[in-house]
């Protein structure tokens, strides 16, 4: 699978609010968890154009990624600027 337990703590060390490997339930460590997955799924869906399945998933996964940007703008917009600018995401 793309998605190894290595890589998941690779992204929650790097992304998380404390920079902990263990912190998974921060926002910001599940808005990289996410970006990982939406440009894994944008690559599948640029060889597969008609695997309308995943693209579901894809708008799915877009849409709790933007409520957890618009969740983290309203708490503490310094950590939403900080996620924008570490993640190259645009709003």
């Amino acid at each position: 699978m793309y998605l190894t337990t290595a890589i998941k703590q690779d992204l929650f060390a790097k992304h998380g609010f404390a920079k902990k490997k263990e912190e998974t339930g921060s926002a910001e460590s599940q808005i990289a968890l996410f970006t990982h997955r939406i440009n894994h799924l944008t690559a599948h869906l640029k060889e597969n154009k008609k695997d309308f399945s995943t693209q579901q998933g894809l708008m799915k996964l877009v849409g709790k990624r933007k409520k957890l940007l618009n969740y983290l703008q309203n708490t503490n917009i310094e950590r939403y600027r900080a996620v924008l600018a570490d993640l190259d995401l645009r709003k």
